[in-house]
């Protein structure tokens, strides 16, 4: 449950701490004392989005902080931990800070997060339930999302749209084949053609590249056994050979150095030099006997290469990528089914649409179960919010084919008064039996939350007298379960909470700020007393007000 929230800077909040209890808590306070900018700060610190408005006038930056107990969130403390955001044992701590210039920085215990990771982490701390969750209930997408999170098959409805997919894709696929049949009959041809070309020239980017070498030797034989020759006459044949001057050289050194020792390095190096210019000459007669001018092995060569300049030309690509050429080609005949008929492709198809349909069938039998319990008990809560005989029902309408939502659309209906039949929620309530049966749905749904902590923004609006008494009552009972705060302007269902809290907003130094206090007894009758009574309170609204509290301990 949600501990701690500590706000700075934010919109007109300066500095805030709260400490946060159990059980059901109201937040009361004057129209526009800033009373939802708790739920507002709650919602940034939790990933939602967040601009340079939200941060108070004159300030550099907001910053958010929210302590949560996860002792009884095992799911929460093992996602922390995949995702290496694990802080203190039992404990979750989300903070979000706001700069003027609208960018934000996310952290969960003190590591760099992303929005998303916090949203991550605070869909599995808290439900908000804003004031405006009735317009909501009107469009069929939430209608059949409340039903399978109340029926618990929001994951498998994902694979029922996944499934349709893989369904819808097969069966565009045929229809595509089918209707161009001519056209890509043509293009396999084609392709088939081009890979088979391609595979017979059994081209190797390695290969080519010794061809090449080969060729370029093969072509140049002459010359190159021409300059062979010439470096053998040179160093070692000619009567002036280098190798045979050398050698006279050597032998009046060796004699020199009877008379000079230092003539000993000259000699040394000239030796050197022999043993590499003799070197030379075995290098270079190898390289004559090894060098093969072979003509028809030239030729052979010069038309693998032609071979290969003709086919890059030809698929207007270099000689190296001819071997992307052909997977290019593969990967496109596999596209078009390769060889494959259409008769396959419609049993892949068939197959397709029969698991499609076999996961659709089960999502629509757990919808249809959990259907009949929710109305039931929607059904029932109208009754005690002055809607007596009136009965609310979760209508699956059958679609042919169904769609990536399942076989049905769903559609809420209510009749507000007996012996009338359901007609859509959205034709047939008005403004205050909407937020009515808005609540009584809410309430219906939040008793099966898996968060610890549940938040009501002003969802009483359109409701009073004893109707608002109920409503307080149901919240309350929720606080028996759940830790739950409520926004409200009606003395009703604040009197029913457990702690209430105070929200006001005073000018200091030309600022306007909001602040929160909690009430004790005597200032909590009297903000009672004034919710009831208005500008003037008198003794009689306190007693009134001291009595409702009596009434709902």
């Amino acid at each position: 449950m949600l501990k701690f929230l500590g706000i700075r800077d934010f919109v007109i909040v300066s500095s805030l701490e709260l400490d946060f209890s159990a059980g059901f808590t109201a937040l009361t306070g004057e129209t526009g004392a800033g009373k939802s900018i708790l739920i507002d700060a709650l919602t940034l610190a939790l990933g939602g989005r967040g601009d340079a408005t939200m941060v108070r006038n004159g300030c550099e930056r907001a910053e958010i902080a929210a302590e949560f107990d996860i002792s009884g969130l095992p799911s929460l403390r093992d996602w922390l931990r995949e995702q290496g955001l694990e802080g203190d044992e039992g404990i979750c701590l989300l903070r979000r800070v706001l700069d003027a210039g609208g960018r934000s920085r996310g952290f969960i215990n003190g590591c760099s997060a992303t929005l998303q990771q916090m949203r991550d982490a605070g869909e599995q701390l808290l439900d908000i339930h804003g004031q405006h969750a009735h317009q909501t209930l009107l469009r069929p997408d939430a209608q059949r999302a409340l039903l399978d999170g109340y029926a618990g098959v929001a994951e498998d409805a994902e694979q029922v749209a996944a499934l349709y997919h893989d369904w819808q894709t097969l069966r565009r696929r045929r229809l595509t084949l089918s209707e161009n049949a001519e056209a890509v009959a043509a293009e396999r041809e084609l392709l088939q053609f081009q890979r088979d070309e391609l595979k017979g020239l059994n081209f190797n980017a390695a290969d080519w590249q010794i061809a090449q070498d080969d060729h370029a030797r093969l072509s140049h034989a002459a010359s190159l056994l021409e300059t062979a020759a010439f470096g053998v006459d040179t160093l070692s044949e000619s009567d002036t050979a280098c190798l045979s001057q050398l050698n006279v050289l050597a032998v009046r050194l060796r004699d020199g150095l009877e008379h000079d020792a230092s003539l000993g390095d000259a000699l040394r190096m000239l030796e050197s030099a022999q043993a590499d210019l003799q070197e030379a000459v075995y290098a270079l007669r190898h390289y004559q006997q090894r060098l093969d001018a072979d003509p028809q092995r030239l030729n052979e060569l010069e038309r693998r290469i032609q071979d290969v300049m003709d086919a890059a030309r030809k698929y207007r690509v270099a000689p190296e990528q001819l071997d992307e050429a052909l997977q290019r080609i593969e990967s496109r005949l596999a596209e078009l089914g390769g060889d494959a008929d259409l008769a396959a492709l419609g049993q892949q198809e068939e197959a397709a649409r029969k698991t499609y349909s076999s996961a659709a069938q089960k999502l629509s039998a757990a919808r249809k179960k959990a259907a009949a319990k929710l109305a039931q008990e929607i059904s029932t809560s109208m009754q005690t919010l002055a809607m007596q005989g009136g009965s609310f029902a979760v209508v699956l309408l059958p679609m042919t084919e169904g769609n990536a939502y399942g076989l049905e659309s769903v559609e809420f209906q209510v009749a507000a008064n007996p012996g009338v039949p359901p007609r859509s929620l959205a034709k047939v309530a008005s403004g205050g039996e909407l937020s009515r049966i808005s609540l009584a749905i809410q309430v219906a749904a939040s008793q099966l939350a898996s968060v610890p902590t549940l938040i009501f923004d002003e969802v009483d609006s359109g409701i009073g007298g004893r109707v608002a008494e109920i409503v307080g009552h149901l919240l309350k009972r929720l606080g028996k379960s759940y830790q739950v705060l409520c926004v409200t302007h009606l003395p009703q269902v604040a009197a029913a909470a457990d702690q209430q809290w105070q929200v006001s907003k005073a000018v200091e130094d030309g600022n306007t700020l909001s602040r929160i206090a909690v009430l004790d007894g005597e200032r909590r009758i009297e903000e009672i007393a004034r919710m009831l009574g208005g500008v003037k309170i008198t003794e009689t609204t306190r007693k009134h007000a001291a009595e409702m509290l009596g009434a709902t301990a």
